[in-house]
C-alpha cells in the first residue's frame, strides 16, 4: 500500500496521553494487553503511554541466538516484531494504542512513527537524522565525527505489534541513556551499525524531559495526518 494522507486512525478523538515515568518492563506489557483489548472493544479512547523502563534487554520474534546478551542478563522475549534491544534510564519511550482505519496500513504507521521521531531530533539540532532502507527506525548518517569515521548510528529503535486492528509497543528514543548495555548485544541484529544518542550526537545533556513533550506533539500530529511523512528522510546509507 501507499502512504495515505490525513488520519490513520479510526476515530477522530482525542488522543489520551499517559505519563508513567520509571516503570516495569512486563508490568507495563501486560497493561499495554489489556488497554488493546479495551481499545479493540471501545470501552477507551486511543491512548499514548510514554515512560521509561529499568534497564531491560527485549527479545522480538526474529531475535537469532547469536544477537542475545554476552553478560548473563536476562532477556524478556516479547510478541513484537523486529529483534533485540535494550531499554533503560534516560530513553524515552512510547507506546500508542491505536486503533487504525481499514484498510490497516502497517507500513504506512510505521513510517508516520518514523517521521515523528525525525522531527523530534530535528528540533534538537540533528538536521541530517533520517531513515536508512530497508531498515526501521531513525538513523545518523556513516561520516567523520570528532575526526573518526563512525557508521551509520540508530538513535531510535521501533517494534510494533497489531492486534484486532490496535497498535501496541511502539518507539523508543536515546536521549541520554548510557551505551554500555549495547555492547553486550548486536542491537536489532545489525552488526555493522551503531547506536547513539541525542546528548552524544550534539556533545550536551538532552534528557527524557526535554524530549517528553515534543515527540508527544509529533506523534499526535503524524497520526493524525497533520505531520506529512517525508519519503525523502532517507540518509542515503544501506
Amino acid at each position: 500500500m501507499g502512504f495515505q494522507h490525513g488520519s490513520i486512525r479510526r476515530s477522530s478523538e482525542d488522543i489520551d496521553v499517559e505519563e508513567l515515568g520509571l516503570v516495569d518492563y512486563e508490568e507495563t506489557w501486560k497493561r499495554q494487553a489489556e488497554l488493546a483489548a479495551q481499545r479493540a472493544n471501545g470501552e477507551i479512547r486511543d491512548r499514548i503511554l510514554l515512560l521509561q523502563h529499568p534497564p531491560t534487554y527485549t527479545a522480538g520474534k526474529r531475535t537469532e541466538d547469536s544477537d542475545r546478551p554476552t553478560n548473563g542478563l536476562p532477556v524478556v522475549d516479547v510478541d513484537r516484531g523486529g529483534r533485540i534491544t535494550w531499554h533503560g534510564p534516560g530513553q524515552l519511550v512510547a507506546y500508542p494504542l491505536i486503533q487504525l482505519a481499514d484498510p490497516v496500513d502497517v507500513v504506512d504507521y510505521v513510517r508516520r512513527l518514523e517521521q515523528a521521531l525525525i522531527e523530534t531530533c530535528r528540533g534538537f539540532g540533528l538536521d541530517s537524522v533520517g531513515r536508512v532502507e530497508g531498515r526501521s527506525g531513525v538513523w545518523l548518517p556513516a561520516g567523520i565525527v570528532d575526526g573518526q569515521l563512525q557508521p551509520a548510528r540508530k538513535i531510535a529503535a521501533i517494534g510494533i505489534r497489531v492486534t484486532r486492528g490496535v497498535t501496541m509497543h511502539g518507539v523508543a528514543l536515546n536521549c541520554d541513556n548510557t551505551m554500555e548495555y549495547y555492547d553486550h548485544i548486536v542491537p536489532c541484529g545489525l552488526s555493522d551499525a551503531g547506536v547513539t544518542s541525542i546528548s552524544q550526537e550534539l556533545g550536551r545533556d538532552v534528557g527524557v524531559d526535554d524530549a517528553l513533550e515534543p515527540l508527544r506533539a509529533n506523534l499526535i500530529d503524524a497520526l493524525n495526518g497533520d505531520l506529512p511523512v517525508d519519503t525523502a528522510s532517507d540518509t542515503g546509507t544501506e
